[in-house]
């Protein structure tokens, strides 16, 4: 692969990032560089880390891998994301406070849930012997456009809270959903 094919795959896999980051962006009143930077840096972390372990796995895995990482992102999308729409909906001030943290577990449960498909593609670089280190391409890649997504959502979310909230639950859950019927076949036989 090429530095260029490299840079494009940094992209196509930061996508799921960058939305959770809008997400993240709309649940928090005000974001500021440095709270951008951590969801960027949980998030290009990630995205760095998971090719390098699935490089590591190599074909010895594949299989088991791929066969369940679908499930594991839709579930942890959709127990995220039906978290900020209980929130959203919840009369009580104090309940929607949480889904704007940043802490340890919010963020690691959100960098694993988007860090899925690297793992993936990092198994596939072992098969087409690609040099592992551009795997720090796709997490500076991905730091990046994540901070954007964090500073965009911060934008419409000071404005429209609830309503944000509950857009980026449900967003959640539909991204938890492509995954899973795009790694299932269903949404192929569904477009054609």
């Amino acid at each position: 692969m090429s530095v260029l094919e490299i840079l494009i795959l940094a992209v196509g896999l930061s996508m799921d990032a960058f939305a959770v980051s809008i997400c993240k962006g709309l649940a928090v009143k005000r974001i500021d560089m440095g709270k951008a930077g951590i969801v960027g840096l949980w998030f290009g972390g990630f995205q760095a880390l998971m090719p390098m372990i699935g490089y590591f796995l190599g074909s010895r895995f594949s299989n088991a891998i791929q066969s369940v990482d679908h499930w594991v992102a839709f579930i942890l999308l959709s127990l995220i994301g039906a978290n900020m729409i209980r929130e959203a909906l919840s009369r009580d001030e104090d309940a929607g406070r949480d889904s704007g943290s940043l802490s340890f577990k919010t963020m690691l449960m959100l960098a694993v849930a988007t860090s899925i498909d690297a793992l993936a593609a990092g198994i596939t670089f072992a098969f087409l012997d690609v040099d592992i280190a551009l795997a720090g391409m796709i997490g500076c890649t991905t730091c990046i456009i994540s901070m954007a997504g964090a500073k965009v959502g911060s934008v419409f979310g000071t404005k429209y809270k609830s309503k944000a909230e509950m857009t980026g639950g449900v967003m959640l859950i539909l991204l938890g959903l492509k995954i899973l019927l795009e790694h299932t076949g269903i949404l192929a036989d569904l477009m054609a």
